[in-house]
């Protein structure tokens, strides 16, 4: 799917000044005995929920939370949000016991022009991630207006994203309306050359990624273990390494269609090795092809680093999936935090889009310092990656109507 070819409505596009307007965002946030753990989720929902308050109108937010199964599960009650998301906002927000039916409806009922209410936990209706339409209509009866910003969830074909489109003028909030934007930049019309960082562990995992960006990308640059793979695959002994052996076939064939397509894979040419991902006092340096037996490649050593570095410095745009080495072991974050630092330095010079995404690549960013200092920094995990992937996205195909 040509990502860059959607056309979608943003908040720019609907008077809201009194209208009752259906925010889905994504709340699934971390919460330890009713105390949020990470706010980052919260924080990045608030402007579009404020802007839209701010142009009076009432304001009534929807997200899941966890996996109930649709059944109500009290641990998985969205009420402890609440006050979390007052605070981000600056402003009350009203909890509605229910998501549809007359306790939903004597809140929103109660909504003053500017006024925000949380509604409970979507998936405790089974409806929800059916899809159902019914369901979908019990949501739309509560507002007037849609708008849709949490491209986390993006890939799921649920109620709260697909079908209540058939219901309401459906609109992008502020974070959908950044995150397809930027991904639209990085992909389907970039500034070339255009760089792929992929790493992590597995390239069983991520086939279709790697197949999708060979294809679209002038460079991959694969790191983590899953370039151990692709070493194996050219007769390079990785020794006790993490390496999916099983895979080389495949690996050896992303190689031959990236060279057919024009597409340079580049992979390390040195290693930092170790008994184990614990072991970091006894970390050493070696050349890529010789790798003790009984030792582990955990990190791309300093002349990968340097290569890496180079190339980046040739190219306009890079995406990055994945870190580069076990960067949850120090010291084998460092040429993660060493490319990454490049990458934000040649993103504040303006010499580069960055754009990057997923769990993994978000948390060694964080260590690096330099999440703010990148085009844009992704946290949707799933949706992400499918839509590296070249896969439709439900929610964001709804949107486009």
């Amino acid at each position: 799917m040509d990502h860059g070819g959607i056309i979608f409505d943003t908040l720019d596009d609907v008077e809201v000044a009194g209208k009752r307007v259906l925010v889905r965002v994504d709340l699934n946030v971390p919460v330890r005995d009713g105390r949020v753990g990470d706010m980052t989720r919260i924080q990045r929902a608030a402007p579009t929920i404020a802007e839209l308050a701010d142009k009076g109108a009432r304001v009534i937010v929807m997200s899941h939370f966890g996996r109930p199964q649709g059944v109500r599960v009290v641990d998985l009650s969205l009420a402890p949000l609440a006050a979390p998301l007052a605070e981000a906002l600056g402003r009350p927000v009203a909890f509605a016991a229910d998501c549809i039916g007359p306790v939903a409806a004597s809140v929103v009922g109660g909504l003053e022009a500017g006024g925000v209410a949380l509604l409970e936990n979507l998936r405790f209706h089974g409806g929800e991630e059916d899809n159902d339409p019914r369901f979908a209509g019990a949501l739309a009866e509560l507002g007037e207006i849609y708008v849709d910003d949490a491209f986390s969830v993006a890939h799921r074909a649920h109620a709260s994203l697909v079908a209540i489109t058939r219901h309401l003028p459906a609109v992008a909030g502020r974070l959908m309306q950044a995150e397809l934007e930027a991904l639209g930049a990085a992909l389907e019309s970039p500034k070339r050359p255009l760089c792929a960082l992929v790493g992590g562990a597995k390239v069983s995992t991520k086939l279709e990624l790697l197949g999708n960006l060979s294809a679209k990308v002038d460079k991959l640059v694969v790191g983590g273990a899953m370039a151990n793979t692709f070493l194996h695959a050219g007769g390079i002994d990785v020794g006790a390494s993490l390496c999916e052996r099983e895979m080389a076939p495949t690996a050896a064939r992303i190689r031959t269609q990236a060279a057919a397509r024009g597409c340079e894979l580049v992979l390390p040419v040195d290693a930092v090795v170790a008994p184990g991902p614990e072991a970091g006092h006894e970390a050493a340096t070696v050349a890529i092809d010789e790798v003790p037996a009984g030792l582990m490649i955990l990190d791309i050593g300093p002349a990968s680093v340097a290569r890496a570095i180079e190339i980046l410095g040739q190219c306009r745009t890079v995406v990055w999936n994945g870190p580069l080495g076990a960067f949850e072991f120090p010291p084998f974050d460092a040429g993660t935090q060493a490319v990454a630092k490049s990458v934000a330095q040649a993103t504040k010079a303006g010499a580069l889009v960055s754009v990057a995404g997923g769990g993994d690549t978000v948390a060694a960013l964080a260590g690096a310092g330099v999440i703010e200092d990148f085009s844009y920094v992704s946290t949707a995990g799933g949706a992400f990656l499918e839509w590296l992937e070249g896969k439709e996205l439900p929610a964001v195909s709804a949107l486009a109507g």
